[in-house]
């Protein structure tokens, strides 16, 4: 059995050979591996491990002192675009064209230093509003979502509160591009 990131595996050279998903932080690209997923949606849209023992870990407390978790942030639709257009962001996205989701990711490492590969994972819709009015656009950092959301313009699925879904997923950053 092999876990569903594994592309090739070389017993001669004794390597494996990951296959990174993209997203964003603080407008750049990174890319990271994603391990497992307390949940068993996340877990099959991340291409990983289910484990439930996750739900363990604290929640909601993303930057303060001794937590275990970074926000993950996640659009639940977006324009779905099989050409993969600028703007294309979101689950939706990821299932029709396959390129993933673009999450945005929170600090990582080597831009925070209370960095944590577990993700709390906050699910975000823009309002029906923001959309007529036409400010749904991709977003590339936490900070320019949590103002959509102040401004009432980005909340939780079905217009709840925006914040944390409970799923946790073990998902660290390996790299950051430009």
């Amino acid at each position: 059995m092999v876990h569903d990131k594994v592309v090739k595996i070389d017993p001669d050279k004794m390597t494996v050979t990951l296959k990174l998903t993209p997203g964003l932080s603080f407008a750049r690209l990174v890319m990271y591996l994603s391990f497992d997923a307390n949940d068993p949606v996340a877990a099959t849209l991340e291409e990983s491990t289910l484990a439930p023992g996750l739900s363990e870990i604290q929640v909601g407390r993303d930057d303060s002192a001794f937590s275990a978790v970074e926000r993950f942030f996640v659009f639940a639709h977006w324009a779905v675009s099989k050409d993969k257009k600028p703007q294309r962001l979101g689950l939706n996205s990821a299932i029709v064209d396959g390129g993933g989701p673009l999450n945005i990711f929170g600090g990582i490492p080597t831009i925070a230093t209370d960095y944590s590969p577990m993700w709390d994972l906050n699910l975000g819709e823009w309002t029906q509003e923001a959309v007529k009015r036409g400010y749904r656009s991709r977003l590339t950092e936490k900070f320019q979502i949590l103002g959509f959301v102040q401004r009432g313009w980005i909340t939780g699925p079905g217009g709840k509160k925006y914040g944390s879904t409970g799923i946790i997923i073990n998902c660290p950053v390996v790299m950051r591009l430009l």
